[in-house]
């Protein structure tokens, strides 16, 4: 069967890693035509392919397809086409989808967006774990400054409580072990229930809220269901609001929800930020009153001068949670799966 994937290197600034891994999978059942085009080759995927009439399977990544193009693929059955790295659809799009349908093509789309799944729960315990010690705090200030060597309690006498020999947590907040830690997570879908797991696993009590989800969700996460988002958090140490952002969730997390964390909850955000709301938690960050750990922002970049930035509770990353090699490669590798096999 032959096969092509043409990419444009528009794809590839979004997942730079995915074109070279489809080909080679395919590579593995057979040859290739791969093309890839010069950032200025705006040509359409029909007159940059060679041989387009032999062709039988298309992944276009990043490439206009055409009325033109769906006539010079005259023996094409399975197709994927992506015009950016996020699979929206152009304008005029729908006519050449229709006329690939009319001829038999099958038009093959992304069914979820799980191949991210491991790579933000992963990045979502780093946070966690990160902020509960404070390391990027500390990290920090060690770079300039000897203070974090420093352990000499108040007073230079001990007390019960304070700070003392290698203690370099903020006791105003939850800190230390995540064992032990009352972990309460919106959501136990692909990213949430991964990231549930892995609490539950180095010895938190979770519990989760869904309404979608089903019970083999909770088992695999080994979280509690609980069945009122207003109950979730009342008792929160780590308060985690991980489901996509949709018309559905945005502002699914309120202001009284979070005006109801006990005082030292820490808040971690990897998802989107539109899910909260920001206002609310800002407020609460800022009065010292929660700790956040954050790769999501209300406002992206975060601008300089934001107040969020630099604080002592507060751990923050640049929106990077889902982006690993290995994210892109399962992108490719849960596209192509979806391809008839070749026998």
């Amino acid at each position: 069967m032959q096969a092509a994937i043409l990419v444009h290197p528009r794809f590839d600034a979004i997942w730079p890693f995915s074109a070279d891994h489809a080909h080679r999978l395919w590579a593995g059942e057979g040859a290739v035509n791969f093309v890839r085009v010069a950032p200025d080759d705006n040509r359409p995927a029909g007159t940059v392919a060679t041989a387009p009439e032999k062709i039988e399977r298309l992944l276009v990544l990043g490439l206009v397809l055409t009325l033109d193009c769906v006539g010079r693929f005259s023996h094409l059955k399975e197709l994927a086409w992506f015009e950016d790295g996020y699979g929206r659809p152009s304008a005029g799009s729908e006519v050449v989808l229709a006329a690939l349908a009319a001829r038999g093509v099958r038009v093959i789309r992304h069914t979820s967006e799980g191949f991210w799944g491991q790579s933000v729960s992963e990045f979502g315990l780093a946070l966690t774990l990160a902020a509960l010690r404070r390391i990027p705090q500390t990290h920090r200030a060690m770079i300039t400054d000897h203070g974090p060597w420093d352990y000499t309690p108040p007073g230079g006498m001990g007390r019960p409580g304070e700070r003392g020999q290698q203690y370099g947590d903020d006791a105003r907040f939850t800190a230390g072990t995540l064992e032990g830690k009352r972990v309460r997570i919106v959501g136990a879908g692909n990213i949430a229930s991964r990231y549930a797991s892995f609490c539950r696993m180095l010895g938190a009590d979770v519990a989760a809220w869904d309404p979608f989800a089903g019970e083999p969700s909770f088992h695999r996460a080994g979280a509690r269901r609980e069945h009122f988002l207003d109950r979730l958090g009342r008792d929160a140490e780590i308060f985690v609001p991980m489901v996509p952002l949709t018309e559905q969730t945005r502002g699914l997390v309120t202001a009284a929800h979070i005006d109801a964390l006990p005082r030292g909850t820490l808040v971690v955000l990897v998802t989107r930020a539109g899910i909260c709301d920001m206002a609310a938690l800002r407020r609460r960050v800022l009065a010292d009153e929660l700790a956040l750990a954050a790769d999501v922002f209300d406002v992206e970049p975060v601008p300089l001068d934001d107040p969020l930035l630099g604080r002592d509770n507060v751990v923050h990353t640049p929106h990077n949670a889902g982006r690993t090699r290995q994210a892109n490669e399962r992108w490719a590798e849960m596209l192509l799966a979806q391809f008839t096999p070749i026998a």
